[in-house]
């Protein structure tokens, strides 16, 4: 008998994920979201149904995952640690990608009690990124350095900007302005987003900017490395014209008044860019994600690389961002569904990481789906 999956959320990546889960016969599936236009572009699979509701409180959210067997989130950002709540405490299992500012972990412990596995953070990076790093950490005697670049990018740029956002506003926003944590030396510092720009090649791209953002999150506390940094990725220039937006005050959350009205900078900028930043139906747009986790095994010095790249599904119609950041979440799901992971609390995804054989599921699962990861390891020369 089919086991019942929610979907909270379903925007392009929860669209995603709910077509994945209702995709093998195993899930009868739930795609809830309180946009009838999100929901009309799952009319018609079998075995998943929608419901239009509001999910913005602790009892919707109760009330929609009672009877699940599995709950899958993409709830936006400022709602994500309020869902997480609700779901451990309706004790269901859960996997997750929404990107909330809190400390998920807090929540440790009620996961605990209510006997609650719950994976967060379980998409591209942070996710796919948190598990190879897991990984590779648990292989060497001791990690040295840990950086990983990230970007989804329209694969045909165009004037001026050079960039699409297949996200909310307020969250592609935030990498310009939110302060990026990193370790160095063994310290965690902190240095202005956009900043240490570098040029790097990323076949088969070509030269793309890397910024300092803050995505390190959870890994700051679980992983030992004495060197650790997360890089945005964008098309060279993009850098600098965000740069002088955000210098002049356009992302400020302070209120000005204008003519009378008082507005916050940062809403008329939203308001101003996103309908440039908007994929035009069926566009073509790519992910890029390398991994880089250097250390000693044996005596060795040894520097493991992971590359990905992905591009727009035109058969399925299916954004990269979509694909990259949905399936690794429905197939952490799908392992909660089927307990073959099973510890109650809130994992971040690189504790998966360090489980014999699960990086390796997770890759042949994505390959599965033409999301293809590649690996190399040399020992550096220095």
């Amino acid at each position: 008998m089919p086991k019942k999956a929610v979907v909270l959320g379903c925007g392009l990546v929860g669209a995603t994920m709910a077509r994945d889960l209702a995709g093998d016969g195993e899930f009868d599936v739930t795609a809830i979201d309180v946009s009838q236009a999100n929901l009309e572009r799952l009319k018609g699979f079998p075995r998943l149904r929608t419901e239009c509701r509001d999910l913005g409180g602790p009892a919707q959210i109760k009330q929609a995952v009672a009877n699940a067997d599995i709950v899958v989130g993409a709830m936006p950002s400022t709602l994500g640690f309020m869902t997480l709540r609700a779901v451990i405490e309706s004790g269901k299992p859960f996997a997750d990608i929404s990107f909330m500012v809190e400390d998920q972990t807090e929540l440790d412990g009620l996961a605990k009690k209510h006997g609650v596995s719950a994976v967060v953070d379980c998409g591209v990076a942070p996710g796919l990124a948190n598990v190879i790093i897991g990984h590779c950490a648990a292989q060497l005697d001791a990690t040295d350095r840990v950086v990983f670049y990230v970007g989804g990018l329209p694969k045909r740029p165009r004037w001026m900007y050079q960039y699409k956002a297949p996200f909310a506003p307020a969250d592609v926003l935030e990498e310009y302005t939110r302060p990026a944590r990193m370790v160095e030396g063994g310290q965690i510092v902190t240095k202005p987003a956009l900043s240490e720009p570098e040029l790097i090649d990323f076949p088969p791209v070509g030269p793309l900017e890397a910024f300092n953002t803050d995505g390190l999150r959870s890994l700051l506390k679980t992983i030992k490395a004495p060197n650790m940094v997360e890089k945005t990725l964008r098309y060279p220039g993009h850098i600098q014209l965000m740069r002088i937006l955000r210098e002049t005050g356009f992302f400020s959350k302070d209120e000005i008044e204008v003519r009378g009205v008082k507005v916050r900078p940062l809403d008329v900028t939203s308001k101003l860019l996103f309908p440039l930043w908007t994929y035009e139906p069926g566009e073509e747009e790519f992910t890029v994600l390398r991994v880089i986790v250097e250390g000693r095994k044996d005596g060795r010095r040894l520097r493991h690389t992971y590359d990905l790249y992905d591009e727009y599904d035109r058969a399925a119609g299916q954004s990269s961002m979509a694909r990259t950041t949905g399936f690794p979440c429905v197939i952490v799901a799908r392992l909660l569904a089927e307990r073959r992971f099973h510890e109650p609390g809130v994992h971040p995804p690189e504790y998966l990481g360090r489980q014999t054989g699960l990086l390796e599921h997770l890759l042949k699962q994505l390959s599965s789906r033409g999301v293809n990861v590649t690996y190399r390891t040399v020992e550096p020369a220095n």
